[in-house]
């Protein structure tokens, strides 16, 4: 049994021995396994090789050595990059004295002038594989030195020198490194191109970050199409830096303070600095720009959990100050969210998560950031008391809307496998498809029975509401929440509100608000009103709003009997409708509670006879009309008293009449 075992062992075992084990030198690991190097031979690698060398023309820039760099894209797929520094050491390298400094770094991975921190205190290429990993990717790769007023040059292809370094000559009006190269069809592709619109949008990205740097761009004309904006060539340079993008993207977007959060600041405890620029909209999508010694970290890391801390602990803190209590349950979720931001820092030897530097992993910059950062958040809150009172309101506001968000998964999810609860109040109708129904919502219990008697009971529900429901504008969420009006009517439409608002789970086709035609009822229809505007605005901007038109008077005379309106409609009938006005009854009705039930579905409720006004909004192509309604509902509705005191001495003279 033993021998068979070990005759099939030995019939299908492959020979392996130490001649099976390769070793890989100078630059073929490179070529071999690409992706461990730039992430893979897709599109954002091929264009990541100009980022390395892009990089490296940076570092001499924010180390005070260079302050111009010229990028170039060449029709037949080659870049060129350009930099007035100090150029890349040409003399021979002491462990190699057969080779220059210059073949050594293009030759040899993990080789370079940014480990130690003397020749760069910050920079972006610190595993020493950038130019090498170019080199090794690309069919031809030039570079040429201009130092100590003489110029030297080298030509390589997939990483191996085509020629020993050649003295170029001297020159005395040039200094600094040029880097020419075309990536390699065998790696990329026959058909990899390099975009215009790409290496544009680096290229800025770059002058942004540095605003000592000026970026001369250019592209053949031949590589731009009619709908590309990518221009021929620009000069890049921006002396407010990360400040300029920020209000270059904010352009035309109302902000919540009047200025952005920005700054820069020296780190106590240790070389470098950061930089910011923050800007809350009042509207639309926010973004996070983060980046590390000019480097994007899309993933984020330590230098962007360093800012969250420091901004959010800071208007934590001035809340508290301020005696604002609901600042106490703020996360850095309700402070960031919907906010524009870009965050740069510069530090010395930081650690990236791979070679493609996507994210920052360094953790002392955590404490570093939030350190430098947390004083002058705290000073510019202190500083102009309005905006900070603005922003901490829509903070709160983005913290009640978080937990409202949470509450409702819960309830969600807790009620998943439960029928639908609907208000014990509530007088459904019977037809099950919500095309063709309506609900009215009338204010008490008196009115609520004799509409439900006066009803088509097919396809008419009523809800009763008691009293003046909540003023949504001016509470706080959970305050609204607690309120059972406004919770029956969201459990009865069945579309959720706010975030979680869905048009097509709506049960009925019409809501109408149904009230008395006095001053209290319009007072609450306005409530009423301004709570589907702030809670359910997708209701009103469908059409699926109504208001009914019950009147406030009924005119008889023998057998005939009229409706009228208003005050206005009762003058023109008493005087066109009868013969002797003098004897005409007129009743006032003083609640829709004390009109008959045949009365009500005669006057409102009947499709034939009744008046609905449907509730609308501005055309949202109008954003200023759209503005102005979300104005005035804030000054009538919202929680500072002052402003409708204001809208009302401003009015005053324009009023004819009060119904008192």
């Amino acid at each position: 049994m033993t021998d068979l075992f070990e005759d099939s062992n030995q019939s299908t075992d492959k020979a392996y021995s130490a001649k099976d084990i390769e070793v890989l030198e100078g630059l073929e690991p490179v070529r071999r396994r690409p992706g461990m190097y730039i992430g893979g031979t897709d599109d954002a690698a091929l264009h990541h090789l100009v980022a390395e060398i892009l990089d490296n023309s940076m570092d001499e820039a924010v180390a005070g050595h260079a302050d111009w760099i010229e990028l170039e894209l060449r029709q037949d797929n080659t870049v060129l990059v350009r930099d007035n520094g100090r150029g890349i050491p040409t003399d021979p390298h002491p462990k190699f004295p057969d080779k220059s400094a210059l073949e050594v770094i293009l030759t040899t991975l993990h080789s370079g002038g940014k480990f130690s921190g003397k020749a760069y205190e910050t920079s972006g290429g610190l595993h020493g594989v950038g130019m090498s990993v170019v080199n090794a990717l690309t069919e031809k790769f030039r570079v040429e030195v201009c130092r100590d007023r003489k110029m030297v040059f080298q030509e390589y292809s997939r990483g191996v020198p085509q020629m020993p370094l050649q003295d170029g000559g001297a020159i005395s009006n040039r200094r600094g490194t040029t880097v020419i190269f075309k990536p390699d069809p065998e790696i990329f592709g026959a058909r990899a191109k390099l975009k215009a619109a790409t290496i544009f949008r680096m290229a800025r990205s770059k002058a942004y970050l540095y605003k000592g740097v000026e970026i001369r761009w250019s592209v053949d004309p031949l590589l731009l199409t009619s709908d590309d904006p990518t221009p021929q060539q620009e000069v890049l340079k921006f002396p407010n830096g990360i400040l300029d993008y920020l209000e270059m993207t904010l352009e035309g977007r109302d902000l919540v303070t009047e200025r952005p959060f920005a700054g820069e600041a020296k780190f106590s405890d240790s070389p470098g600095r950061v930089e910011w620029a923050i800007g809350w909209p009042e509207s639309g999508e926010g973004y996070f720009h983060s980046y590390c010694n000019t480097v994007p970290t899309p993933l984020g890391g330590t230098h962007e959990a360093g800012f969250r801390y420091a901004l959010t602990k800071a208007i934590k803190s001035y809340g508290d100050m301020t005696g604002q209590k609901k600042a106490a349950a703020i996360t850095a979720e309700d402070v960031f969210g919907g906010g524009c931001v870009m965050l740069s820092v510069f530090i010395p030897d930081p650690q990236f998560q791979g070679q493609t530097k996507e994210k920052l992993g360094t953790q002392g910059a955590t404490k570093l950031v939030e350190t430098a950062v947390r004083d002058h958040f705290d000073h510019w809150l202190t500083g102009d008391t309005e905006n900070a009172k603005r922003l901490l309101e829509r903070i709160i506001l983005r913290a009640e809307e978080r937990q409202r968000r949470k509450e409702k998964k819960e309830t969600k999810r807790q009620s998943a496998t439960r029928r639908l609860r609907l208000p014990g109040k509530l007088a459904d109708c019977s037809r099950s498809i919500a095309a063709g129904t309506e609900i009215f919502l009338v204010e008490g219990d008196s009115a609520g029975g004799s509409a439900k008697q006066a009803r088509d009971r097919e396809t008419q529900a009523v809800l009763p509401l008691r009293g003046k429901i909540l003023n949504v504008a001016s509470a706080t969420y959970e305050k609204m929440m607690a309120n059972q009006e406004i919770k029956d009517m969201i459990e009865a439409f069945g579309c959720g509100s706010g975030n979680d608002f869905r048009l097509n789970d709506l049960r009925y086709e019409r809501i109408i608000i149904m009230t008395d035609a006095d001053v209290d009822g319009a007072h609450i229809a306005s409530l009423l009103m301004t709570f589907f505007y702030q809670e359910m605005p997708g209701l009103i901007e469908s059409g699926h709003l109504y208001l009914a038109m019950p009147p406030l008077y009924r005119l008889t005379q023998g057998g005939k009997s009229i409706y009228a309106m208003d005050d206005a409609e009762k003058e023109v009938i008493l005087n066109t409708e009868f013969k002797n006005p003098n004897k005409v009854e007129i009743s006032r009705f003083k609640g829709l509670g004390e009109m008959p039930p045949q009365q009500l579905r005669e006057t409102t409720m009947a499709h034939k006879k009744r008046t609905l006004l449907r509730v609308t909004l501005p055309d949202a192509a109008e954003p200023d009309e759209r503005g102005q309604t979300k104005d005035l509902v804030n000054r009538l509705m919202g929680k500072k008293p002052e402003l409708r005191f204001q809208f009302i001495q401003e009015h005053a003279r324009f009023v004819e009449d009060i119904d008192v």
